[in-house]
């Protein structure tokens, strides 16, 4: 078989020798036959003759050679495709119609098929990558779905589950890399020793870490990741063993990973130990993770995720027995759940890609029906002469093998623009932010979506092409002439085909139409929820003080410098500092306990959040007071322990009382009288991670003293665009130290904005799908009524010459149209609440069947639909008598 397919490949690469060679010996065998002829007694001439009779045609004779060889096939196709090119050349309308139509919707359905296939369909770059499972701690009665795990967790579950094959944590973060006055800010992952033997993907040059370096005092090592090996030191192959500063500490380096490791969506410059002390891996300590440290293992291969989930449930089972906070843990319904990696990953994104993915689908089955009905008209302008080939003696097969060519070339042509689309949507959908949803990274325009896109074209020329050859074949070619001769019209059942293709695209149309209206309402109301405070005009930003270089007091002096040089600058109106700003993407949660509250039946420990606050935070982040009053400088310098708490804590433990002059500790249990904080002021309840949070979690500020942690952020409000203060922010802190970035800049406007990426997006692209399906069901409506006039123009021109009016023949098209109409609004609306039900997850205050969103798309949908009619209507009302029996 090999061997036949290099000799038609030679045949066809070389074909001129090919042929060359073949007339050759045809001419040989030809002058041997004839010279054996001519030495039996023969004339020339008589034998010349003979061996024409004999051997035929030299034609007949080269085409059985191509038919031997194998490439006659190639011959044929090659006719038909420049046959195909030829009738598609003749119709230019048509053509590009269709083109632009198939680049539209194919290069739409790449652009979002290359988003599904980053995020939800290419397999993590690991080895077995369906084995690695990630294991988090959930309280779901006390209102904290996902916690984590825990230092703890992970040194009682290494090697005591036997479901693992291997078992690790790591924690995201970012550090201060580089020597005094050149450090930057860069991302790093904190990691267990075990944490690259679970991915199954190494250093390739170094070690991994080992278990003497989980110490604070050992874990002077570091990883490259490769980008940053690369830039930093020129792919220096002696790197192993040279120096790196990380929060001004020397740090060797160890290890190198490979240009191909990339952990989920982390940009990770750095890999460090992490350490922990042993009261960190106390019982005490099992509950508290606070979603920040994260923990991955993989299955042995014989085991299920059912058996580890079980086998997890059963250690925390034994582990609670002698466990102080069982109880409590136990009424906040507490699990250590285990779900694959990357599902868990992309969970949130999920739906929404999954809704897109099936707009786009929706978009490309209209504009499939528009052109399979162009197609249709097409063909059936050419019936005459399908039945004259026919009755030459063309038989189905070359006919059928015709259209499939025709149909092919054109939608492959269409795939080769939809390429081009695709590589600009990607593009765009970058410019929305698309890369920064999980594994958004990876979303590319390459060869193998091209290809799957080329593959997905022709194998839609194949489909178009079948609807077309039945029409084409379907009629008897004796009838088909008489048919044709006569002028008549089509079948019945070639008119009721065409309808039914146009109620489905209205159908669709504005099923999609009422998708896109129902997201476009969801995301204003979403807008229109305010955060709590007032963001406009406020700038933040990060900054990490190394433990080396900054005790608490030198944190607390680093704060207040900070607070006076700001405050003294001009056009800024305030600021303070916060362990944690919303919208930041932080939302770890910790308990406190309320003196004198007594948890109701069924009631679990509540988790809420809580920051540490110095200056003037809350004017500077616009927050309402509404009992009591603010933090204040004082409060972190002071003795006095005292907090405050928001509108949504307070009516959660008072509902019917003041929060003002109460007392509550920060745990998850009542300490000393000396440790309790005095609540002095409530503010207004504020969105802390994002704008569509429903539930009313509670907020707990305290002064920052209490609360000094290695990072903070800084909140200035200005009286001049808060982008502008950008560089004097830089400039403030690096006077106060100069090995000190500030990272994460952004106006809290911006942060908002940024949050609504999921949101927006959708939105958008399901206006500009709904936009294009209506255009292309404009198109197709007006093409199939624009043929119905064409082919009736005879039967119009007798009936006004008979006496019929104008408005007569106006209203019969219109209502035909009016017909068309009504049945694909009404299974249109049934698909628009069916697909709004599917949409509930995704909508924010809004029903499924919002019938103001229906009623706007029907009214749109009819509006252009019927636009669309009107032309070819009042068209047939102007067709001239004589005019039309003259053309017949």
């Amino acid at each position: 078989m090999f061997k036949g397919l290099r000799s038609i490949f030679h045949a066809l690469i070389r074909r001129r020798d090919f042929e060359d060679g073949m007339s050759e010996e045809l001419r040989f065998h030809i002058e041997q036959y004839t010279g054996e002829l001519v030495r039996s007694g023969m004339s020339r001439e008589k034998a010349a003759r003979q061996v024409r009779m004999e051997l035929g045609s030299s034609m007949n004779i080269k085409a059985d050679c191509r038919k031997a060889f194998g490439v006659h096939f190639f011959d044929e196709f090659r006719r038909q495709l420049s046959y195909a090119a030829r009738l598609l050349r003749k119709t230019p309308a048509f053509t590009a119609t269709a083109l632009l139509t198939l680049a539209v919707c194919f290069g739409a359905n790449l652009t979002i098929f290359a988003v599904i296939d980053s995020v939800l369909l290419r397999p993590l770059p690991f080895p077995q990558p369906d084995r690695l499972m990630t294991i988090f701690n959930s309280y779901p009665k006390a209102a904290v779905d996902r916690d984590g795990s825990s230092v703890t967790n992970y040194y009682e579950r290494r090697g005591h589950i036997p479901a693992f094959a291997s078992l690790s944590i790591y924690r995201y973060g970012s550090e201060i890399v580089g020597d005094a006055g050149a450090t930057e800010r860069d991302p790093t992952m904190r990691v267990s020793p075990e944490f690259f033997s679970t991915l199954g993907l190494g250093p390739v040059m170094g070690r991994t870490f080992t278990d003497e370096e989980t110490t604070s005092q050992t874990d002077d090592v570091a990883i490259l990741s490769n980008p940053f090996w690369r830039e930093r030191y020129g792919a220096d192959p002696d790197v192993i063993g040279r120096q790196i500063r990380v929060n001004s500490v020397p740090r060797t380096v160890i290890g190198v990973l490979p240009s191909s490791f990339r952990f989920l969506s982390s940009d990770a410059q750095l890999f460090l130990p992490l350490a922990s002390s042993a009261e960190d891996r106390l019982p005490s300590r099992r509950h508290s993770g606070g979603n920040v440290i994260q923990m991955i293992a993989r299955l042995k291969p014989t085991a299920t995720l059912a058996q580890a989930q079980s086998e997890i449930d059963a250690q925390n089972a034994a582990l609670e027995v002698d466990d102080p906070q069982a109880k409590m843990i136990a009424d906040a319904g507490f699990r250590s759940l285990v779900v694959p990696l990357r599902a868990d990953h992309v969970a949130a994104v999920r739906p929404t890609l999954l809704l897109l993915e099936a707009g786009v689908l929706v978009l490309l089955l209209i504009g499939a029906v528009n052109l399979v009905n162009l197609l249709l008209i097409r063909a059936s302008g050419r019936v005459k002469e399908v039945a004259v080939r026919q009755a030459l003696g063309a038989g189905w097969r070359y006919l059928v093998s015709e259209v499939v060519v025709e149909t092919t070339s054109l939608t492959f042509a269409g795939g080769l623009l939809g390429l081009a689309v695709g590589a600009g949507g990607i593009n765009l959908l970058r410019g929305l932010g698309a890369d920064r949803l999980p594994l958004g990274s990876q979303i590319a325009f390459d060869a193998r979506l091209a290809l799957l896109g080329l593959g997905a074209a022709i194998v839609m020329g194949i489909v178009f092409a079948l609807p077309v050859a039945w029409y084409q074949l379907r009629r008897n070619p004796g009838n088909a002439l008489q048919s044709e001769s006569r002028g008549g019209t089509s079948g019945h059942g070639a008119q009721v085909l065409r309808h039914s293709f146009i109620v489905s695209q209205i159908a669709l149309a504005l099923m999609l139409l009422t998708g896109a209206g129902l997201l476009g309402l969801s995301l204003q109301r979403v807008m229109a929820v305010s955060p709590g405070f007032q963001s406009d005009h406020v700038l933040t930003g990060q900054i990490l003080l190394p433990w080396a270089d900054y005790s608490e007091t030198g944190r607390m002096k680093f704060v207040e410098s900070l607070m006076e040089k700001i405050g003294d600058l001009p056009g800024v109106l305030s600021a303070g500092v916060v362990n944690n700003v919303p919208f930041s993407g932080n939302i770890g949660k910790s308990a406190a306990t309320v003196a004198g509250h007594v948890r109701r039946l069924g009631e679990s420990a509540r988790g809420h959040y809580s920051y540490g606050v110095a200056g003037d935070y809350f004017r500077a982040m616009g927050f309402s007071l509404v009992a009591g009053r603010f933090l204040t400088g004082d409060d972190s310098r002071g003795s006095e322990r005292v907090c405050i708490v928001d509108e949504d804590f307070a009516r959660y433990y008072w509902p019917h009382g003041s929060a003002i002059g109460q007392r509550l500790w920060d745990g998850s249990e009542a300490g000393k009288d000396a440790e309790a904080f005095t609540i002095v002021g409530v503010v207004g309840g504020v969105k802390q991670a994002g704008l569509t949070q429903n539930e009313a979690q509670g907020a707990i500020y305290y002064p920052y003293m209490f609360r000094i942690g290695d990072s903070v952020f800084v909140a200035v409000r200005t009286g001049v665009p808060p982008e502008s203060f950008a560089l004097t922010l830089q400039k403030v802190v690096r006077q106060i130290d100069a090995n000190v970035p500030v990272s994460d800049i952004r106006s809290m406007d911006t942060r908002i904005a940024d949050s609504l990426v999921a949101r927006r997006s959708p939105a958008l692209l399901a206006g500009v799908f709904s936009g294009i399906a209506l255009l292309l069901t404009c198109i197709g409506t007006y093409g199939v009524l624009s043929y119905a006039v064409t082919q009736r123009r005879r039967e119009i021109g007798v009936r006004i010459a008979l006496g019929a009016q104008s408005r007569q023949i106006r209203t019969q098209f219109l209502s035909l149209s009016l017909r068309l109409l009504t049945a694909g609004t009404v299974l249109g609306l049934i698909g628009a609440w069916q697909a709004g039900r599917t949409m509930r997850g995704l909508l924010f205050q809004v029903p499924p069947l919002d019938v103001g969103v229906l009623a706007t798309a029907a009214c749109v949908t009819a509006a252009v639909c019927l636009t669309a009619c009107l032309v070819p209507a009042q068209r047939a009302a102007q067709i001239s008598p004589m005019k039309a029996l003259a053309d017949e």
